[in-house]
C-alpha cells in the first residue's frame, strides 16, 4: 500500500486558485481510493487464507477418515468377528466411524465460521472518509 496519505492540513489555503484547489483535492480523493482498495484486497486475502485452512482440515479429516476406516475397520471387523457374528461387528465399527466423522465435521464447521468475509476495517475506514467529507473541519 502507498504511504501517500490525503492532504487534510492547511495546503488548501486561501493563496490558491480554485482550479488548483479542486485538482489537490481530486488527486487527495484519487489517492484515498485506491489505499482504500488496496486495505480492501489484503483484508480479502487474509480471510481466503483462513478459509482455505479451514478447507484443507476438512479435507484432511475427511481422507484420514477415509484411511482409519478402511484399515481400523477392517482389523476391528476381524477382532470382534471372533467373538460374534461378522454382521454384527462390521456394524459396530461403522457406528464409531461415524461418531469419529461427526466430530470432525463439527470442528471443520466451528473454525469456518470464524471466517469473515466483509472486509472490516475498510469498512470502517471508509465510514471515517464519509464523516471527514461531509464534515472536513471537524
Amino acid at each position: 500500500m502507498s504511504s501517500i496519505q490525503p492532504n487534510r492540513g492547511g495546503a488548501y489555503g486561501a493563496d490558491h486558485s480554485v482550479g488548483e484547489l479542486l485538482s489537490q483535492v481530486t488527486s487527495d480523493v484519487q489517492t484515498l481510493f485506491r489505499q482504500e482498495v488496496e486495505l480492501a484486497k489484503t483484508e480479502v486475502r487474509q480471510e481466503a487464507t483462513k478459509a482455505g485452512k479451514a478447507a484443507g482440515m476438512y479435507g484432511g479429516a475427511g481422507f484420514a477418515g477415509y484411511m482409519v476406516l478402511l484399515f481400523g475397520s477392517l482389523a476391528a471387523v476381524l477382532g470382534l468377528a471372533n467373538v460374534m457374528d461378522g454382521g454384527w461387528a462390521a456394524l459396530i465399527v461403522a457406528a464409531v466411524w461415524a461418531v469419529v466423522a461427526a466430530v470432525l465435521y463439527a470442528r471443520g464447521r466451528a473454525r469456518m465460521r470464524t471466517v469473515s468475509p466483509t472486509p472490516e476495517q475498510t469498512v470502517e475506514t471508509m465510514k471515517e472518509n464519509t464523516r471527514w467529507a461531509r464534515h472536513p473541519t471537524n
